[in-house]
């Protein structure tokens, strides 16, 4: 028998935040840690004194389970070495380390000698059992997922194949999640807990725009969308996102189309631009990417996080009572 999910991560209930780049800061992920769920900051490309201060905010901000996510294929090797680097140095043992598609397998080494979580999210059969046969914690992300697409398949497909594979392995579901009775299904397809990313885009402590939140509020499934267009930054990667102007008119001029703020330094904000708008972003918002999963028919309000996994937990296997607005 596994050890439950809860034991290997250190959190009260088996749910994952997205660490969404931009939306995921140290306010989000500590929320969602204190309410006994495993927060998550989004690294993205922070690096040096930018990342040192983030993660200091984060550190300082709890002393539960909480990660920090880097994606591998946009920084390459040698600057995800420099973050990994940096995590591992300046961040006590209750950070983990979490990952959005595969590593070289050095990663995985340097990690598990430190003696730190790792989980890592993928969209295929293959890079799951690669994950999973290295120890880490895997998160199986269907195409019902909002934000960039690792694979090509759907949510409790992928889990159900991991699971026939992989008996053993820690499973995390992710995509098209924005109910219990969501999270009820992808338990029943094989996963031990699940990931939210949609659910967290509204969430108080979210740092998403304010139109950004509004707009994933008031859309079905079926305003979402999968396109390439928003490349710059990161291409060559689909993504899920809301329909906007862009999508539906891709050969538009690649103009600057608004400016925002990344730990104290402004950049101005191009159309086709994958990076999403923030409290700090101005300009046009309806136009940037609004990553957003199928789920959001089903996210309303603007809940502290702690509510939302309260909201979640009992449809969670292993997951003690959660207090609504806890932490």
């Amino acid at each position: 028998m596994r050890t439950p999910l809860t034991e290997v991560l250190g959190v009260d209930v088996p749910l994952l935040q997205a660490g969404m780049g931009g939306v995921a800061g140290p306010e989000l992920a500590c929320a969602v840690s204190a309410a006994g769920a495993a927060g998550c900051v989004g690294g993205y490309k922070l690096v040096g004194d930018a990342l040192s201060a983030m993660l200091d905010r984060l550190a300082a901000g709890t002393g539960r389970a909480v990660g920090v996510n880097f994606i591998p294929e946009v920084v390459g090797p040698e600057e995800l070495d420099r973050q990994v680097g940096q995590l591992l140095d300046e961040t006590p043992q209750h950070v983990h380390l979490s990952l959005f598609g595969m590593p070289r397998d050095g990663v995985f080494d340097r990690v598990t000698a430190a003696g730190r979580c790792l989980v890592v999210q993928v969209g295929t059969v293959e890079d799951g059992v690669r994950a999973a046969d290295q120890g880490a914690v895997v998160v199986a992300q269907g195409i019902e997922a909002g934000g960039h697409l690792l694979g090509d398949s759907g949510r409790d497909e992928l889990v159900a194949a991991l699971r026939e594979k992989l008996p053993e392995a820690h499973l995390v579901a992710a995509g098209g999640i924005g109910s219990p009775a969501d999270a009820g299904r992808a338990v029943a397809a094989g996963a031990d807990g699940v990931l939210l990313g949609t659910a967290f885009v509204v969430a108080r402590e979210s740092r998403a725009h304010s139109a950004f939140k509004e707009a994933v509020r008031a859309a079905t499934g079926a305003d979402t969308v999968i396109t390439d267009v928003y490349g710059i930054g990161w291409p060559g990667r689909r993504h899920r996102v809301l329909e906007t102007a862009v999508t539906r008119d891709p050969e538009q001029p690649a103009r600057f189309i608004g400016r925002t703020v990344v730990e104290g330094r402004p950049y101005l904000v191009p159309r086709f631009g994958a990076a999403v708008p923030t409290d700090t972003t101005s300009g046009r918002i309806e136009e940037m990417a609004l990553y957003c999963g199928s789920s959001c028919g089903a996210v309303s309000g603007e809940p502290a996080a702690a509510d939302v996994v309260a909201e979640f937990a009992r449809a969670l296997p292993g997951a003690g009572a959660v207090e609504r607005g806890k932490g």
